[in-house]
């Protein structure tokens, strides 16, 4: 049945987004502990810059249409048969992409946020009402940047979607050269349209 798949793939992507998760928070606390506070901020925009690129990612995949990728497939354009693979499997791209790591990486920055916060409240001695404001600051700084960053992204996303997606391509295509693993591998002749996620 068709909803076998979908229902595998759900599984796979509950246990690699709880990995996930799980890593980058250990990394985070890891990196962050007795950090100063001003370094704990790049941290966190880093975290929060990862997020964004993925998005872009994900939006540009579920975007891009297969047509232009052929005619660099039969001119043999080093990705051009790797983006096909990743256009006709755009959901699970994006899904990937766009759901799991970016919202990771916003929930992931949210609990940095709040160490960082902590951080600059300590090296500043203060607390009760200045260490909540601290923690607002730094909430309002990680949702202004997040929201900011994925507004511009998503407007790069839709008008360069194929040269974004050609250069995921180009990096499966590196992937497959060097380590000999195919992780998209164009299947059918039929091509299909679809139209942006949200």
């Amino acid at each position: 049945m068709a909803l076998r798949p979908n229902i595998r793939w759900s599984i796979a992507i509950f246990f690699v987004s709880f990995a996930l998760a799980s890593g980058f928070s250990v990394t985070s606390s890891a990196l962050l502990y007795g950090m100063p506070w001003f370094l704990g901020v790049a941290v966190v925009a880093v975290i929060i810059l990862v997020g964004v690129f993925f998005d872009i990612l994900g939006l540009a995949a579920a975007t891009a249409e297969e047509t232009p990728y052929r005619a660099m497939a039969s001119e043999r354009v080093r990705g051009a048969r790797e983006a096909i693979g990743i256009v006709r499997r755009a959901d699970r791209v994006s899904n990937f992409c766009s759901d799991v790591v970016g919202d990771i990486c916003g929930i992931v920055s949210g609990a940095a946020g709040a160490t960082v916060a902590a951080g600059i409240a300590a090296s500043a001695g203060l607390g009760g009402a200045w260490q909540a404001a601290a923690g607002v600051l730094v909430s309002g700084f990680i949702s202004g940047l997040t929201v900011g960053g994925k507004a511009l992204g998503k407007s790069l996303a839709i008008r360069h979607a194929v040269p974004i997606v050609l250069g995921m391509g180009k990096c499966l295509y590196m992937v497959e050269r060097r380590l000999g693993v195919r992780l998209f591998r164009p299947a059918g002749r039929h091509s299909r349209k679809r139209g942006t996620r949200r």
